[in-house]
C-alpha cells in the first residue's frame, strides 16, 4: 500500500485525507502541530470504514517523524484567506510556515513527491522547490484541477447538465489572472463556444476567476475546502496510479510558453515520478498575452519573498 502524508489537518487537509482512504489509494498520515487535532480527525474517519467499505488506514500525529517512507507529502498547512484578504496577503506568513514544514519533509521523506496546496499556490510551490532542493518534477502545485472544476460546474449549471459531462481547461496563476481556455472546453464532446454565447462565456469566466472569493464571502469565517481537498486527492491519485494523464497543475517552467524560473498553471502529464512533461498547447494571441500577464503577477509576488528562500 502506498503512503501519503498530509501536513495540516484543517478542512482542506482532512478532506483530502478522507478521500484518499475512501478510495483505498493509500494509507494516510495526518500531521498537525495542534495536539489532539489530527488524532481526533483520523479516529473519526476510521470509524466510518465499515460504513463506507474502505480498508486503507489513517493515523493522526504531531510527530513529523511519522511521515518517513511517504510516497507523497501533501502540504495544506498555513493560514486560510479571510474576507477582504487576497492570496498575496498570505504570502509571507505562509512562507514561514512552509519553510519549517519543508525542512521536516527533506529530513524524513527525502524521496517523496510534494503536492503544494497552501496559497498563494504558485508562489508557494516555487518556494517549496527552492527550499527543498528537490527536482522540480517532484514539486507540484495543486491549482488548475480546482480552477477547471469550478469552470466545469459553472458551465454545467448554465447548460443544465451534470458537471461530469463537462471537460474544461484553466491555466495561469491560481488567482484572478487565471485563463479559462474556451477552445479546450467541451460539454458532452461539443465545444462550449458552440453551445453558449460569448457574453455568457465571459460571465462564467469572470465567475471562475473569483470562484474562491465568492465562497469566502459566503462563509465569512473560512474558505473553500471540499473542492480544494478533492483537487489535491485527485492530483495525488494521478501520481499513485501512474495514470500519465494530462492535468492542469502549477509547474516549474524553463522556457515553455516563453516563460522561465517560475511556477504557474499549465497542462502537465503526471505519473509516478511527478510531472513527466509540461505540455505546450496552442494558445490564441490573446491567451498568450493573458498568460504573460499572469506570470508577471506571480513574479511580482516572488520578489516580495525577498531572501526567505
Amino acid at each position: 500500500m502506498s503512503k501519503v502524508s498530509v501536513i495540516g489537518s484543517g478542512q482542506v487537509g482532512s478532506t483530502c485525507a478522507n478521500l484518499l482512504v475512501l478510495r483505498n489509494l493509500a494509507d494516510v498520515v495526518l500531521v498537525d502541530v495542534v495536539k489532539g487535532l489530527p488524532q481526533g480527525k483520523a479516529l473519526d474517519i476510521m470509524q466510518s470504514a465499515s460504513i463506507l467499505g474502505f480498508s486503507s488506514r489513517i493515523t493522526g500525529t504531531n510527530d513529523f517523524g511519522e511521515i518517513a517512507g511517504s510516497d507523497i507529502v501533501v502540504i495544506t498547512a498555513g493560514s486560510a484567506r479571510k474576507p477582504g484578504m487576497t492570496r498575496a496577503d498570505l504570502l509571507k506568513v505562509n512562507a514561514q510556515v512552509l519553510k519549517s514544514v519543508v525542512n521536516e519533509v527533506v529530513l524524513h521523506a527525502p524521496a517523496s513527491i510534494i503536492l503544494v496546496v497552501t496559497n498563494p499556490v504558485d508562489v508557494m510551490a516555487y518556494f517549496v522547490y527552492k527550499v527543498s532542493g528537490f527536482d522540480s518534477q517532484r514539486v507540484i502545485g495543486v491549482s488548475g484541477v480546482l480552477d477547471s472544476a469550478r469552470f466545469d460546474f459553472f458551465l454545467s449549471e448554465e447548460l443544465g447538465i451534470p458537471a461530469v459531462d463537462v471537460d474544461s481547461m484553466v491555466i495561469g496563476a491560481h488567482d484572478d489572472t487565471m485563463i479559462p481556455l474556451i477552445n479546450y472546453s467541451k460539454a458532452r464532446g461539443e465545444p462550449v463556444s458552440k453551445l453558449l454565447s460569448p457574453g455568457v462565456l465571459d460571465r462564467l469566466i469572470e465567475r471562475t476567476k473569483t470562484g474562491g472569493a465568492e465562497i469566502v464571502s459566503c462563509l465569512e469565517t473560512g474558505s473553500a475546502f471540499y473542492a480544494p481537498g478533492a483537487s489535491a486527492a485527485s492530483t495525488a491519485e494521478a501520481v499513485l496510479t501512474d495514470k500519465r494523464n494530462v492535468l492542469p497543475a502549477s509547474a516549474y517552467l524553463s522556457g515553455q510558453y516563453g516563460l522561465s524560473d517560475l511556477y504557474i498553471g499549465v497542462p502537465c502529464k503526471i505519473g509516478r515520478e511527478g510531472i513527466l512533461n509540461v505540455m505546450e498547447i496552442e494558445l490564441t494571441g490573446d491567451e498568450e498575452e493573458q498568460l504573460r500577464r499572469s506570470a508577471q503577477a506571480v513574479m511580482e509576488s516572488l520578489k516580495a519573498l525577498g531572501g526567505l528562500y
